[in-house]
């Protein structure tokens, strides 16, 4: 956080310097530091023996954390910050999957040769990691594997908004481009009892949507097909794409939504669900978010023109725009 008032030399170290707090996150959520100290305050050495960590080092990192809210120090033990509450495990709200996956090959070492992104205009994973993201993740299915859940914990709470937003009044089939393990399509079956879903992705994923819509109770409701969205996609009357358009070029944007096009009913609508571009200046995270699509993808983000652009030349048309909670909206196009 930039104090107010803070000179510019020093808000510039703290820009600077951000990347150690990414790689202190990185590290209390590897050790799982907030899970050991989750209602229960610890001393340095039982917190060091939990981690594996030795007392030295452990107290340097805490150090760290203490300075920027992560962790509470009182009468010599170390207690657990509203903050620190955000890494643990398998909590509603987490993000500690995501602070892994920022941290760890994949898309660190792509961000390390991001002037060469700029100066190109490519993206750096090739150099960095020998392939392209998703030809890496296949070669290392546990960033894979974080990457996914890390996709799971940001769609979580925006899905339930998701649900509850979207009218399907008159709809009777939702299609899950690119859905995963149907974690975006669930709620909103959930709040709509008559509709139906389709969660559409690779067949790799099959079995885990599978199991999670039978966790979720909607086994009868929601199934899977396996495939590749730039061949085509199932029929229905509501297509969601959420984070989907981002990771492709504007070719490859208008060769998914062309499919869609062509699978969608009389009177069904296409939802993206994305984070524009504001204006130049505006505040927000859209705009570095751009960046990381630069330095570890073929994407990028794009304002509300861009995606018209993308709109028209798929046979579509924006219809309305939902903000959400979060910087996300829903993108409404529909036939045009």
């Amino acid at each position: 956080m930039t104090a107010p008032g803070m000179p510019p030399q020093a808000r510039m170290m703290q820009m600077i310097t951000g990347y150690w707090i990414t790689q202190v996150v990185h590290a209390v959520a590897e050790l799982r530091i907030a899970d050991h100290l989750a209602g229960n305050a610890l001393t340095l050495e039982e917190l060091a023996a939990r981690t594996g960590a030795g007392a030295d080092t452990t107290l340097r990192l805490l150090r760290a954390c203490a300075s920027q809210g992560l962790v509470a120090h009182d009468e010599g033990r170390f207690a657990s910050t509203p903050l620190l509450e955000t890494l643990r495990e398998g909590v509603p709200g987490s993000f500690r999957d995501i602070a892994i996956v920022h941290g760890s090959p994949g898309h660190w070492l792509s961000w390390g040769r991001f002037p060469d992104a700029v100066r190109t205009g490519e993206p750096q994973t090739k150099a960095a990691l020998g392939s392209d993201i998703w030809t890496y993740f296949q070669s290392q299915p546990q960033e894979w594997e974080r990457f996914s859940n890390s996709m799971t914990e940001l769609t979580d709470g925006l899905s339930r908004e998701i649900g509850a937003l979207l009218d399907t009044t008159g709809l009777t089939t939702a299609v899950d481009v690119g859905g995963a393990n149907g974690a975006l399509l669930h709620p909103l079956l959930k709040a709509n009892p008559g509709l139906r879903g389709v969660v559409f992705d690779l067949p790799t994923v099959e079995a885990t949507a599978v199991a999670e819509a039978e966790k979720a109770g909607l086994a009868g409701r929601c199934t899977f097909t396996g495939g590749s969205f730039f061949d085509s996609v199932p029929e229905g009357d509501l297509f969601l794409l959420k984070a989907v358009l981002h990771n492709w070029a504007d070719e490859s944007c208008v060769q998914i939504l062309t499919n869609c096009r062509k699978a969608l009913r009389p009177g069904g609508r296409v939802v993206v669900v994305e984070m524009p571009l504001g204006p130049l200046g505006e505040p927000g995270f859209a705009p570095l978010l751009d960046l990381g699509m630069l330095a570890v993808n073929a994407g990028r983000e794009r304002d509300l023109d861009q995606y018209d652009a993308l709109f028209r030349a798929s046979g579509l048309r924006r219809a309305e725009v939902t903000p959400t909670s979060s910087p996300q909206s829903l993108i409404h196009a529909v036939a045009a």
